[in-house]
């Protein structure tokens, strides 16, 4: 009787450890999914303006994984080599042109506003999500 007692505690403890890993996989993969797709800003470089955009989607594991594209300077699928998102925090980084940026996904979910930083210099960004009006 107590081996049955302590066999049924075993196999709902794991049953219930293999529930809350699976919730957590799920929030997780739903939280990348938050800023996953197409994202337009434009830097004010003092000079004039330079239009950015920005494809993050999801791979199959839930991570994220992106590409840059400067339209105006003819430039397309600059990858990015780290990708870090924590609600409301993105953080990514380009090691190729040196450039990173770090923002926060606001409640309405239709922004991310922040700094991206180039070299010595940093400039105000906000992205917004591609083909909704600005």
């Amino acid at each position: 009787m107590i081996r049955r007692m302590l066999a049924f505690r075993t196999v709902a403890g794991l049953a219930a450890l293999m529930l809350l890993a699976a919730i957590a996989a799920t929030a997780i993969a739903s939280t990348a999914t938050a800023v996953a797709g197409d994202w337009e800003g434009t830097l004010d470089t003092g000079n004039g303006t330079l239009r950015v955009v920005i494809h993050l989607s999801e791979d199959k594991d839930g991570k994220l994984t992106g590409n840059l594209d400067s339209p105006d300077q003819g430039a397309t699928g600059i990858g990015m080599t780290t990708i870090t998102y924590k609600e409301p925090d993105l953080h990514f980084e380009i090691a190729s042109i040196g450039g990173s940026f770090d923002g926060k996904l606001t409640k309405s979910s239709d922004a991310i506003e922040g700094v991206w930083k180039q070299g010595s210099g940093s400039l105000p960004l906000i992205f917004k999500r591609a083909g909704k009006s600005k």
